[in-house]
């Protein structure tokens, strides 16, 4: 460990006496209209090897520049091409904020260059970058685009079905899927009808999803990151956009407070967006042969943020939001959850030293209850505090990053099984966590090796979790890629991988509350924990076709579940019961792997997105292997966008999904089910008792296939230099397939997911 130190230190050191014979040349890239952020555009050095792309907040840096006059190009579809003459001199670090005026004439090369180059120099295993223009790319649902449904195109990813669906990426379930917005914590991003996440892609500036691999600046989730940055308010005039839906109706107002001018010291802005949904008033009206009582669903999103940005490109944000949800099956169940929050955080440029620093602080709370038919409640709730502080180094075309992170949080679990046998849980807990990465690019090969220190204080446990990835650029169009390492977390759900409807979906910290032993060995970690190991390749084929392949497994090497089986309270009287039958949770372990295959095609006014999965998740509980209720063999998804008309008014869009069978516990038998409540006396031959079910193995079972045709079709009338009025017609499972959603064991009635839903929707944006 000494002689790595050592070696590092020999390393940097090297760094920055061979920086000081050089130069370095960073800074931000606007878009002029708004002062917005210009994400992913191409800025390089004309007639050198030297450049690269800007991120998420419009930053991006050259470094290690030999002294001399160039001439400084930042190229992006859309925009005029930026020529900048600069002097470098030895030792100097030049800042630049250069903005981007809109073009009449489109370049599409552009952009496939600026892609290709980074294709070279960044791993990106695993990844999904995504934005705002992709979303609006799928079938808009109701007449809005919506993060959900584009995050349901993404390879690997199941989604399990329309009412009450949850995203399971590449074998996780979603409390091993982490969501951060602007880096909050988010424990719940999609609303109960599952067209509709809480964020609204109007103000989104980009999202990075992350299906496994992911390095060293993630932790605290074992199977998945979604990544969301949100844009700041307009920092030249007051604009926004009014919409209404026969599913939902929003506003967005945004802003300066203070104008920004070029030349002149700093901005401000601000921005308030605002969703709310009518659906369970209007399907009585649109949606009548659905159900008369209409479709139960309704909910509401309130999200503000103000921005600070200074001269030179730091800024400063502050943000809060409140998302709340409601459903009532009729005769079922009644469920409600909301969740509040508010944050900061910061991108820091300092003036003398080629390093990018960022921080995060935010405070949420997420609460959910749920009331059944059987009249006893169901409740959780956690509320908490996440923050960290990130530095990243630019070294050439390397990149050397560390940070810390700190998490404290308090759960709150009341729960009554279905042997009404009460369940409850409180717990506080604090994470702590520091990181460090390096990214080398050594002629065709790019390798970054990162390593997570956890410290779970709740737990006394410290997890070391080592993490890697790196791509071989065997020519210019053909790339090898790897990706794995080791991650742990802590929190737990409270539904059960065995279930095959969940509607409560509530968070717990990890319990004691465990067996002593499992598979013969000894219990030793009250940690969740996973392996990753991902390898594939990425072809750039002719005509504009992209193909990226990539083969993974998830090794689930711990898991806690809650357990169903529970039928006794965990004490003294009790000592001589298996663990299996008393204990609030069990140990399972779990196999996730596959292949996806993308194939993408984007040029001009055409877009082409068709995936293919093909994934084998099983879990074992110490005595069997079973198939998990979200283990689906195949599933494929086909999106086609395409513009067209003189000023490419029109827009049409479609998505084919299908997918095969998910698993399920047949019904063998039923019998006759007898309570023995008066003792002995029981009178046995003359009294009635319940229906009782035989089950069959646990999910040995496969329901019917799944597909579902969705369409859109969108006319933009141009108003003004300003302004612009967008008419939206969709359908919704256009050929009325009767997809399964829930099937009653005892009366056979079958419940469908939903069917076709013709929406008709009108925005204005100004």
């Amino acid at each position: 460990m000494r002689n790595f130190f050592l070696l590092f230190f020999c390393f940097v050191s090297s760094a920055f006496i061979t920086s000081a014979q050089t130069g370095d040349i960073r800074g931000f890239v606007y878009e002029r209209e708004t002062s917005e952020p210009s994400i992913y555009t191409s800025v390089y050095l004309k007639g050198t090897t030297y450049g690269g792309q800007t991120n998420l907040d419009g930053f991006f840096t050259i470094t290690r520049v030999p002294p001399g006059e160039y001439t400084l190009m930042i190229t992006s579809v859309g925009y005029d091409t930026i020529r900048q003459p600069v002097s470098l001199k030895s030792g100097d670090i030049l800042t630049k904020k250069i903005y981007l005026e809109k073009s009449v004439i489109e370049f599409r090369e552009v952009q496939i260059s600026a892609e290709s180059q980074e294709k070279k120099t960044e791993v990106q295993v695993s990844v999904n970058k995504i934005t705002p223009k992709e979303i609006r790319q799928v079938p808009s649902i109701g007449g809005e685009p919506d993060l959900a449904q584009y995050l349901q195109v993404l390879p690997g990813v199941i989604t399990s079905g329309d009412q009450g669906g949850q995203l399971y990426i590449r074998g996780g379930t979603p409390i091993q899927n982490k969501v951060l917005l602007d880096g909050m914590v988010i424990y719940n991003p999609f609303h109960s009808i599952g067209f509709f996440s809480v964020f609204d892609p109007d103000i989104i500036r980009g999202v990075d999803v992350y299906t496994g691999g992911f390095n060293a600046d993630y932790g605290g989730r074992i199977s998945s990151i979604m990544d969301i940055t949100t844009r700041d308010g307009n920092k030249k005039r007051m604009s926004g956009k009014l919409s209404s839906t026969t599913f939902t109706s929003k506003i967005i107002f945004e802003g300066p407070l203070k104008k920004a001018n070029e030349g002149e010291e700093g901005s401000s802005s601000f921005i308030l967006a605002a969703k709310t949904s009518y659906l369970d008033k209007s399907s009585k009206t649109f949606y009548s042969y659905i159900d008369s009582a209409g479709l139960p669903y309704s909910f509401n999103d309130l999200y503000g943020k103000i921005s600070f940005n200074s001269s030179t490109g730091s800024k400063f944000n502050i943000f809060g939001f409140h998302f709340e949800d409601k459903v009532k099956y009729q005769h079922i169940a009644d469920l409600g959850w909301k969740t509040t929050g508010f944050g900061t955080n910061f991108v820091l440029v300092p003036n003398e030293t080629s390093v990018l620093i960022e921080g995060n602080f935010a405070y949420s709370k997420y609460s959910i209850g749920l009331t059944e038919a059987d009249a006893k409640p169901r409740a959780s709730d956690i509320s908490g505090f996440n923050g960290g502080l990130n530095f990243t180094y630019f070294i050439d075309k390397n990149e050397f990053k560390y940070g810390l992170e700190v998490l404290g949080f308090r759960t709150n679990y009341d729960f009554y099984n279905n042997i009404n046998l009460h369940l409850s849980q409180i717990e506080n807990t604090t994470e702590l966590a520091g990181y460090l990465k390096y990214k080398a690019v050594v002629s065709k090969l790019v390798i970054e090796p990162g390593f997570r220190f956890d410290y779970y204080a709740s737990l006394s446990e410290f997890s070391a979790e080592p993490r890697i990835g790196a791509k071989y650029n065997v020519s210019d169009k053909f790339r090898l890629k790897m990706a794995g390492g080791f991650y742990a977390q802590n929190l737990l759900s409270t539904s059960s991988d065995r279930d095959v409807v969940n509607l409560f979906y509530g968070f717990l910290s990890g319990s004691d509350n465990l067996p002593e032993t499992f598979n013969g060995g000894d219990i030793t970690s009250r940690l969740q924990t996973a392996k990753h190991a991902i390898a594939g390749f990425e072809l750039d084929l002719p005509h504009h076709l992209t193909l990226n392949v990539e083969a993974y497994i998830k090794d689930f090497t711990q898991l806690e579940v809650v357990n169903r089986d529970k039928i006794y309270d965990d004490n003294s009287l009790n000592s001589y019961k298996p663990d299996s039958l008393k204990k609030d949770f069990v140990i399972e372990t779990g196999i996730a792997k596959g292949v996806d295959f993308l194939l993408k095609y984007d040029y001009r006014r055409l877009y082409l997105w068709f995936v293919y999965s093909l994934g084998f998740v099983n879990r074992f509980d110490g005595s069997k292997t079973y198939e998990p209720s979200f283990d689906r063999r195949h599933n494929v998804n086909l999106v086609a966008a395409y513009t067209f008309g003189k000023k490419q008014e029109w827009e049409v869009n479609a998505r084919l999904n299908f997918g095969s069978p998910f698993p399920f516990t047949q019904t063998q038998g039923f019998y006759e089910q007898l309570n023995f409540n008066a003792g002995i006396p029981a009178d046995i031959l003359h009294q009635n008792g319940q229906e009782g079910i035989i089950y069959g193995p646990l999910n040995s079972g496969r329901m019917s296939y799944f597909h579902r045709l969705d369409i859109s079709a969108k006319r933009t009338f141009h108003l003004s230099k300003n302004s612009e009025l967008a008419v939206t017609a969709s359908v919704t499972n256009v050929y009325d397939r009767k997809n399964i959603f829930y099937v009653n064991r005892v009366t056979g009635d079958r419940i469908y997911q939903l069917p076709v839903l013709p929406s008709l929707g009108i925005s204005w944006t100004f």
